[in-house]
């Protein structure tokens, strides 16, 4: 077995990675001062962005929740990789031919990568098998639905055999085990052994948002399959239903840039709207559409402000108006505003462009209308409204939702637009609204059981918003920042002398004294490692000292500034050390040789003081 990656390789490979590049194919990244980016945080729900990246230095710090690190602990902290396949995965992204430390070659991955490997060939396969004799019913029905040979090409829909073990066999010549297979969800284990999971179905690879095939979709095509209509990929380390979208590999770059996003309910119907233009569109894999998926889509979108939009298109049946309401039940997590778009006729998108055209696809996501109008309809249409005690049962059933509103400027809206709805009196709508506002946490507290048993208590981390509101600390932060983020562009000798001064701020001081003793502040990556060599519970101050914007609008400002700081730490020091000399000098007689050496000095510090002062 290959041994440890050369450390000259792992350094090389991170320094050849914009850790902006990959975290931005999961988060939307929007700049935040000089070198600093931000976006909401991957590893936990926040309305507004606290996750800050700085590409130069390859480091990111969440100041909501404290993770913090560089390009391999987000890969591992995310895919849930060891570091040995976080670094493999960025080398084979750039290229870059690992060497190990006895000398052999790569060794055969195992684990997650292995499994990713294995639906990337089984992606392959089922893609070469669309061409075959076989395949006819699955590109008849292709075709029947408006997509050519290229559309599917361009999603990657493929076709897998009738026969028990077509794929398994053509996987295992590439040497892929049947335990790796079993994990990946490709294959099943039976009483006679094991065979392929899809036979028979046109498949469409499901992809996470890097791209990667991480499990497949498959509809039945023959009469003799007695499976379900839709056959998933089961549950598998690399594949967790809850946390998936079809189609956001391809939706991803036009979601962030426009803050939009359309969601489908099937594979077909995100072919339809991408292939009439409306590119942002994904759809759920075989679940419904749930909190992961908001989260994920908001870190998609950069959902912090009501400017986005979510359009959900939902079939009019009883199963659309029930997937409704559950959307709706969750929209509340989104900034951005909601809204529902119903084909006519009850089409779904691909449907209504197999019927009219690509420009009706369009037509129907503009055509959407709030989903908070959506819901209400949907709570009155079964009572009868040209009756008194219709109307009051249509108004009690439809003001929760209104209730639920907690902005003071739509909710009066839609009382309103409830009112004339159901052709009341606006002030009872108003009152029943408000009496439904007040039922809500009493059913809340009806419905509590025990009380919850108390967490343990988090470990305490020093940051940045606990330090004292002093000149002194204010100037110790500043630098620290400056030296973090620009000190490797400073003169080394000023550079040097203002880092070995003693700060007065004892969490700040932690840091320093660490910044203090890197051997080599001119190396790419000196600032992440020195962080990881902060002791507890300073290690978060000095994430964020790394990651938080610098006050300045250039580069060249950031550096002029930081030399300024460090400047005035000099001096305060030479001030501090003068200060304690001129206390001792009154102490010692003046001719003894003592004295003759504090004179000496206070000579010394008034000309390193108009040194320093010459250099502004």
């Amino acid at each position: 077995m290959a041994g440890r990656i050369r450390q000259a390789d792992v350094d090389e490979v991170k320094a050849r990675t914009d850790i902006a590049d990959i975290i931005g194919e999961r988060v939307a990244l929007k700049p935040a001062g000089v070198g600093s980016m931000k976006g909401l945080c991957p590893f936990h729900d926040e309305r507004s962005p606290s996750f800050n990246v700085r590409p130069q230095v390859g480091f990111y710090h969440c100041f909501g929740c404290g993770e913090s690190g560089d390009v391999y602990t987000f890969l591992r902290r995310m895919d849930h990789l060891s570091f040995t396949e976080a670094v493999e995965r960025l080398a084979g992204r750039i290229g870059y031919a690992l060497h190990y430390e006895d000398g052999g070659a790569a060794p055969q991955t195992s684990g997650r990568a292995r499994l990713y490997e294995a639906n990337a060939a089984a992606a392959d396969f089922f893609r070469s098998q669309l061409a075959s004799r076989d395949a006819e019913t699955a590109r008849r029905f292709l075709g029947e639905r408006g997509f050519d040979a290229g559309a599917a090409a361009h999603f990657g829909v493929g076709y897998a055999p009738r026969g028990w073990s077509g794929m398994l066999d053509a996987l295992s010549a590439r040497g892929f085990r049947r335990e790796e297979l079993l994990a990946a969800g490709l294959v099943s284990q039976g009483q006679r052994g094991v065979y392929d999971r899809f036979r028979g179905r046109l498949v469409w690879p499901i992809r996470d948002v890097t791209g990667q095939t991480i499990g497949f979709g498959a509809r039945r095509l023959f009469d003799d399959d007695n499976g379900p209509k839709y056959l998933n990929t089961p549950e598998t380390p690399v594949y967790r239903k809850a946390q998936v979208l079809y189609g956001l590999d391809l939706a991803k770059r036009d979601i962030s840039r426009g803050h939009r996003v359309v969601v489908v309910e099937g594979y077909t119907d995100v072919m339809a709207c991408h292939l009439a233009g409306v590119t942002t569109a994904v759809a759920t894999c075989g679940t419904a559409f749930g909190a992961d998926h908001i989260s994920v889509l908001r870190r998609v979108m950069g959902d912090d402000s009501q400017a986005g939009e979510v359009v959900f298109t939902f079939d009019p049946d009883a199963a659309g108006q029930k997937a409704a309401l559950r959307a709706f039940a969750d929209a509340k997590r989104f900034n951005a505003q909601t809204y529902v778009a119903t084909g006519p006729e009850g089409l779904d998108p691909c449907d209504l462009r197999l019927q009219r055209g690509d420009g009706a696809v369009r037509g129907l996501i503009e055509s959407k209308s709030p989903m908070v109008e959506f819901v209400l309809d949907q709570r009155i249409a079964s009572f009868d409204l040209a009756s008194v005690e219709g109307r009051i049962g249509a108004l009690r059933a439809a003001a929760p939702v209104v209730a639920d509103l907690r902005d003071a400027l739509i909710q009066p809206e839609y009382v309103r637009v409830l009112a004339r709805r159901l052709g009341l009196d606006t002030e009872d709508v108003r009152r029943e609204v408000e009496r439904a506002g007040r039922r809500e946490p009493d059913d809340r507290r009806r419905m509590t059981v025990a009380p919850a048993a108390p967490e343990a208590a988090p470990v305490q981390r020093a940051t940045v918003a606990q330090l004292p509101r002093t000149p002194e600390a204010a100037l110790e932060r500043d630098a620290l920042m400056g030296f973090l983020q620009f000190g490797h562009r400073l003169d080394p000798d000023l550079r040097r002398r203002a880092v070995d001064q003693p700060f007065r701020t004892p969490a700040l001081e932690a840091v320093r004294q660490v910044i203090a003793q890197a051997p080599d502040l001119e190396r790419p990556g000196w600032a992440v490692e020195a962080i990881d060599g902060v002791r507890e519970p300073y290690r978060s101050l000095a994430s964020e000292l790394l990651t938080m914007p610098f006050p300045a609008s250039t580069v060249e400002i950031a550096e002029a500034s930081t030399a300024d700081l460090a400047r005035r730490l000099v001096r305060r020091g030479l001030q501090t050390e003068k200060a304690e000399l001129l206390g001792a000098i009154q102490r010692v007689p003046a001719d003894s040789e003592q004295g003759r050496r504090i004179r000496l000095r206070l000579r010394e510090l008034d000309v390193e003081r108009q040194r320093i002062d010459a250099e502004d």
